[in-house]
């Protein structure tokens, strides 16, 4: 390797692997703040947390690459032509392509690599990230008696607290509704203080009551309301037992996961894809003949040479009147054929869209890889045509190109999903719009253009004056 490639590959590395953190922070935060709730007040501990940020972070990487091969090699040679390293490496006689083409073999290296993670990696990931959110989710928050309200956290009993000291085990004032036997409040404990733990491994939760009253309706067959048995009893120390087992985090059969179609891979997908595309044009087939019944046809005879044989064409004597029964008939079979077919054709889209959708995650393994590519030529001319480095144009001009080309992306998704477009052309429909602007980008550069300098446009703004004066 020339002394040129691994100075302008150590330029690029550095950029790149930093810019990839920070671009990978900020998608898993802004990610992560979507399922913020079902995180939040659960005590899951460190050890889940880090494993559930590990699998989505996984899930970004594809996401983050394509940004950050722009913006590295936006600030690379930027950084080259502002400190005029650029123009040096041009005078010696080394082409603009040259100089590109250390990185750009790192990129496709990136590109490659990044596929193989998107179709091998992430959905496995994905399935461990979705599963485990499923558990959080399911999850009770964690244990919160608070004063002065109502805790219904624990199955079957309501919770009231007047005072909690700050030992954080000694509480006055308690009221326990029990309604765990399915008959609404029939007990009622009341108590003066208490004092409250956590025994065997905190799965069950002891709260020690003093100097208390216990109220319970009984439950007596054939006793009319009003007059239904009442129990009253004092007690000056008596101890409960709740079972705190709906607070632990119980994994799901990841198995129950696997049908979705980010926990696929490409081989995958394309099974179920073909699958549904052959019940679509199965469904369709059926059509004539599940819309037949709901149709009345008057045949006459004919003969075998085609034409009607008046000879033995059944004659009526009469051609029965239209009544109002044989019209309100017809209508009541206009309206079934109607619900029919809405339901037939709202079945068919669905079908087909669940198809589309399988497809799309299909194209998306390629085009988000093959979007380092293109970010890439996009990023390194016109680095050396603005000839700034750092973080400022930089980001500027990166976060420009990166939100058009997520929008292009959103929207030939959606156009693919519904249809409106053939699911690669949607897909592919972004770097296929940005790859142009590279290779313009990049003649600019090869041909040294001054196509985004501030003088350019005076001189030229000055030119147009002169000639009209």
């Amino acid at each position: 390797m020339k002394k040129l490639d691994k100075l302008i590959l150590k330029s690029f590395f550095g950029p790149f692997f930093l810019t990839l953190a920070v671009v990978e922070f900020i998608l898993l935060t802004q990610y992560m703040l979507k399922y913020l709730d079902d995180l939040v007040g659960k005590d899951l501990g460190m050890a889940v947390i880090v494993e559930l940020l590990m699998y989505f972070s996984m899930n970004m990487l594809p996401v983050a690459l394509p940004l950050a091969v722009l913006l590295s090699s936006l600030m690379t040679f930027g950084n080259l032509g502002e400190h005029m390293e650029l123009t040096a490496i041009k005078t010696s006689g080394i082409s603009l392509i040259r100089t590109l083409l250390p990185i750009f073999v790192f990129t496709i290296f990136v590109s490659i690599f990044a596929f193989f993670f998107n179709n091998n990696i992430v959905p496995k990931a994905n399935l461990k990230a979705y599963s485990l959110l499923w558990d959080i989710r399911q999850k009770k928050p964690s244990l919160d008696l608070r004063e002065g309200s109502f805790y219904n956290g624990i199955p079957g009993y309501s919770i009231k607290i007047n005072k909690k000291y700050p030992d954080g085990q000694t509480i006055a004032g308690v009221i326990i509704y029990d309604h765990s036997k399915g008959r609404g409040n029939t007990a009622v404990i009341l108590a003066d203080s208490g004092k409250m733990s956590t025994v065997h491994n905190d799965q069950y939760l002891s709260i020690e009551l003093f100097n208390g009253k216990t109220f319970v309706e009984e439950a007596v067959e054939n006793v009319r309301d009003d007059a239904t048995p009442f129990l009253r009893q004092r007690f000056k120390e008596n101890r409960i037992m709740f079972n705190l087992s709906s607070f632990n985090l119980d994994r799901t059969r990841e198995e129950l996961f696997a049908e979705n179609k980010m926990m696929k891979n490409i081989s995958q997908l394309h099974y179920v894809t073909d699958s549904l595309r052959r019940q679509v044009v199965r469904e369709e087939k059926l059509v004539s003949n599940n819309v037949a019944p709901y149709y009345s046809y008057f045949r006459n005879k004919v003969s075998l040479s085609g034409k009607i044989d008046t000879a033995k064409m059944e004659v009526k004597k009469a051609v029965p009147p239209i009544t109002v029964n044989t019209i309100q008939i017809a209508t009541n079979k206009a309206r079934n054929l109607r619900s029919f077919t809405q339901s037939y054709v709202e079945r068919l889209q669905n079908t087909a869209r669940d198809s589309n959708n399988f497809e799309i995650e299909i194209y998306r393994k390629y085009t988000q890889s093959a979007a380092c590519l293109v970010m890439f030529l996009i990023g390194a001319p016109l680095g050396a045509i603005i000839k700034k480095g750092g973080l400022g144009v930089p980001v500027l001009i990166s976060i420009l190109f990166f939100i058009t080309f997520y929008v292009m992306s959103i929207l030939g998704e959606k156009w693919g999903r519904e249809g409106l477009l053939p699911v690669w052309e949607g897909m592919w429909m972004a770097n296929l719009v940005l790859l142009p602007i590279g290779l313009f980008f990049l003649y600019q550069a090869r041909n040294d253009s001054a196509l985004l300098e501030v003088d350019m446009y005076r001189r030229f703004l000055n030119k147009l004056k002169r000639n009209k004066l």
